[in-house]
């Protein structure tokens, strides 16, 4: 590779401001419309039966909500990997770490989660990809790999090719899903199949809830790729909230015609000894199974192929997106520097690499789609937590930013929407929760090292307050999970649980926003990231 710049800031060429508000919003919906469009529909009706469809109408609440948050942050401060460095703005280091290792994590993995997926798919007509655990097979591992060098080909050629590619696939995979629709809906509706089963909601309240981190979340997650791209979008304080906001209210509303168009079409027969198994246990195509069963073949094969882009179009945006996340890690020191590297191209090649070699370690101990899915949702959703408080924080302590997008009643939905993105942690159960916490822990001793490492005028400040409340939160988190209904060991009673998360959340919530860094390094850290995105984009003009 030439022509390589030193990082952000000191170097020669910057990222290229070079994606509008059509590319930033299909970057979002690309994102949303994934394998979980093929998969989740079963999934939530395995766990919730015809309540499945309140599952999608919560996620979908809940997910706007987050996504009005992120889009005054993306808006008022329009960064490259921005997750990871609004808290630090906020908080300083150690929060700016924690929330760009758990963002970075999630996103990292999610590239090769899709692969596995599609190829899952790509063994219905060309068996071989997958053996009958649903693992990859030897010919899987080679075509995984080669789909996973693929992308980052595409994103090392620059943000215009990752964004153009993107723009086709997304046209693709927003078709195929309305085509699904209208078609199981014109030949096959049993509107008794929403209470069948048990009833509408066979597994109560419980099922509802459950179903929300077993594939309903994660499908609908990814609106925050735009922001992610932030800085290299053209008019960001405009097109990032417009972009953010548009992703998701279309993704919702396509999910949840899915749901109800996939438990309409079922034979009302597969369902009379309930929901474990509605359409063949372990079936990785139940649209297309649907489809065969209805005499439809021309649909099926249109699902299978894609079933192949769908997937394969999500793990080329997160690789891009996995790479601005550690390009901010690197920007701001928590990592090598090395990884904030910038191409002539104006690509974060380094970490572009990284995500091409981190997802491909992904294929050896989680090689199946469901075998990450739980804990990758709630790394998104500490992700998503971590903007509500920031949100405020900044706020009170940089009052005089203008923002062009400001979040109606914003003291009132801000806490809301931390208590909402908890509720979904603890619906994961706790065996993702715990998993979760360790990868956190993991990730604290990694910046422990660097830090160690570096030299001492290179080092960030350490910032030890903000351990104040984030040490809390997630201890706070893991022990009510531990104690409650779902995973855990039952101590906290039905309903109460949800109340004690509520409570638990308001508290810490409020500590967050208290502990935030004094006004003035706020405003002195914000002035220096802006000045370093102008003098990269001077560079470029």
């Amino acid at each position: 590779m030439t022509n390589i710049s030193k990082p952000a800031g000191t170097g020669s060429s910057g990222l290229k401001r070079d994606i509008g508000f059509t590319s930033l919003m299909f970057i979002s919906l690309g994102s949303i419309i994934g394998s979980g469009w093929l998969l989740g529909a079963l999934t939530a009706a395995s766990a919730a039966g015809g309540a499945s469809i309140l599952s999608w109408i919560l996620a979908g609440a809940i997910l706007i909500l987050l996504a009005l948050v992120h889009a005054e942050l993306g808006a008022t401060y329009p960064l490259a990997g921005g997750t990871a460095r609004w808290p630090r703005l906020a908080f300083g280091s150690i929060a700016g770490f924690t929330a760009g290792w758990v963002a970075w994590l999630q996103a990292v993995t999610i590239a090769p989660i899709e692969v596995e997926a599609a190829l899952s798919y790509m063994d219905h007509l060309w068996p071989g990809f997958v053996d009958t655990t649903g693992s990859l097979t030897g010919r899987g591992l080679l075509f995984a790999f080669l789909l996973m060098l693929l992308f980052t080909l595409l994103n090392v050629a620059g943000v215009k090719w990752l964004a153009e590619s993107n723009k086709i696939a997304v046209i693709w995979k927003t078709a195929v899903p309305v085509l699904t629709v209208i078609v199981l809906v014109s030949v096959s509706f049993h509107a008794s199949n929403f209470t069948a089963g048990g009833g509408f909601a066979p597994y109560g309240a419980h099922g509802v809830f459950a179903a929300l981190p077993l594939g309903v979340v994660f499908a609908l997650q990814g609106f925050e790729q735009a922001v992610q791209m932030a800085g290299e979008a053209k008019e960001p304080q405009k097109n990032i909230p417009r972009a953010v906001i548009t992703a998701v209210i279309v993704g919702t509303l396509i999910y949840l015609a899915l749901e109800v168009a996939f438990i309409g079409a079922l034979n009302p027969a597969d369902l009379v000894g309930g929901w474990a198994n509605p359409v063949g246990k372990g079936d990785f195509g139940p649209y297309a199974t649907l489809a065969t069963s209805l005499g439809l073949g021309w649909l099926a094969v249109i699902l299978y192929v894609d079933a192949f882009i769908s997937p394969s179009g999500t793990g080329l945006v997160y690789v891009g997106t996995s790479a601005r996340l550690s390009y901010a890690l690197g920007h701001a020191g928590y990592v090598p520097r090395g990884f904030a590297r910038i191409s002539a191209r104006g690509v974060p090649w380094a970490s572009v690499l990284l995500a091409f070699v981190v997802g491909l370690i992904c294929f050896l101990p989680f090689p199946s789609w469901q075998s990450l899915v739980g804990l990758v949702t709630s790394a998104t959703v500490i992700m998503y937590g971590f903007a509500p408080v920031t949100l405020i924080a900044l706020r009170r302590a940089d009052p005089d930013r203008p923002r062009p997008y400001k979040l109606p009643a914003g003291e009132i939905l801000a806490p809301l929407a931390f208590v909402a993105a908890n509720e979904i942690i603890y619906w994961a159960s706790w065996t993702a929760v715990s998993k979760l916490l360790l990868a956190i822990l993991a990730g604290l001793v990694l910046f422990g090292i660097s830090y160690a490492f570096h030299k001492p005028l290179e080092r960030p400040p350490f910032d030890f307050a903000s351990l104040g409340w984030m040490l809390p939160w997630f201890i706070g988190i893991g022990v009510i999970s531990y104690l409650g209904d779902y995973g855990g060991i039952n101590v906290i009673p039905t309903w109460w649980d949800l109340v004690v998360v509520a409570v638990f959340s308001v508290a810490v919530f409020f500590l967050g926003v208290r502990m935030a860094l004094p006004t003035a390094r706020v405003a002195a850290a914000a002035r220096k990231e802006q000045e370093e995105a102008d003098a990269e984009e001077s560079l470029l003009a």
